[in-house]
């Protein structure tokens, strides 16, 4: 087995118990809910229940990374205990913590010149940036070298697809991603944006589903027709959900019903608090290997 650190962000979205059986560590952006701050602790210090509860009440929430100090800080704990480090952020296309890592490494380089620090813009975002970070883990349990792996991870990463649905509109008003207008008549008539994330890692609104069932439907169709091999794929799947269990667990039926390769069972995370605090409750994202994204 190979001795680097697989390293990500918490808006990988996935559980703290699944990181520490799987030997990834992970460093946590900051958010504001009311008027408090807290760490993007994966649920710890905020159950995500009480979270989502919170911004239903009326609670604003306030999101920010990782500064290029605190990247520092945990990046040497690592290099000074001799390990080379291949560190996955959150897409650049939605955050700037890239730009922050990269400068901390930098740094580093100069400080440690003989271990190896690799910092990569995953262009990806909650369990899809999870699902990213699990192969990542995958390659140096398999003994591929950093740099084989590093280079693997930049080689693929657009291979990995998000598919996302909400189905309700509330906080995209209230963040000024939609209009008051256009959310309340999206909210009467059940109308789901149905979005994914493109080739420079931003989230893209690609079509409007009207009814919850439909989108879910439509989900699915976009992993049969997306999927590496189709209704014959063998990778993992996640799904991860913001207050809506009930939806991801009815995407993942389905998936399982049809798909009889995978690898595992579809593995259903909670969307954490930084996608959570734009998102707000009632979303529900869909990650799998397949088509590279190209738009």
């Amino acid at each position: 087995m190979s001795e680097f650190i697989v390293s990500c962000c918490s808006p990988a979205d996935l559980p703290k118990e699944y990181l520490e059986k799987r030997n990834i560590q992970y460093c946590c952006f900051h958010y504001e809910l009311g008027d408090k701050a807290y760490r993007d602790d994966l649920g710890v210090s905020m159950p995500l229940d009480k979270f989502y509860q919170a911004m239903v009440d009326g609670a604003m929430t306030k999101t920010s990374q990782m500064n290029s100090e605190e990247y520092i800080e945990y990046f040497e704990k690592f290099l000074q205990a001799g390990k080379d480090v291949i560190h996955l952020t959150l897409s650049s296309g939605i955050s700037g913590t890239y730009n922050s890592a990269r400068i901390a490494k930098e740094e580093l380089e100069e400080k440690y010149p003989d271990r190896k620090l690799y910092v990569i813009d995953s262009l990806a975002a909650s369990s899809g940036f999870g699902l990213l970070t699990d192969k990542l883990a995958d390659l140096r349990d398999e003994g591929m070298s950093v740099d084989d792996a590093a280079a693997w991870i930049e080689e693929h990463k657009l291979e990995l697809n998000h598919w996302f649905f909400s189905a309700d509109l509330t906080f995209f008003i209230r963040g000024g991603r939609i209009s008051k207008t256009a959310g309340f008549v999206g909210n009467v008539l059940n109308i789901c944006p149905f979005m994914n994330v493109d080739y420079e890692g931003r989230l893209i609104v690609r079509s409007k589903i009207r009814t919850k069932k439909k989108v879910i439907r439509e989900a699915y169709n976009k992993m049969v027709e997306c999927a590496e091999g189709g209704l014959d794929y063998s990778g993992k799947c996640f799904i991860s959900n913001a207050a809506c269990r009930e939806d991801a667990e009815a995407l993942a039926k389905l998936i399982e019903e049809n798909f009889h390769n995978l690898d595992g069972k579809v593995m259903i995370n909670d969307i954490g608090t930084t996608i959570g605090s734009h998102t707000g409750p009632g979303t529900t994202a869909l990650f799998f290997w397949g088509n590279k994204r190209v738009d």
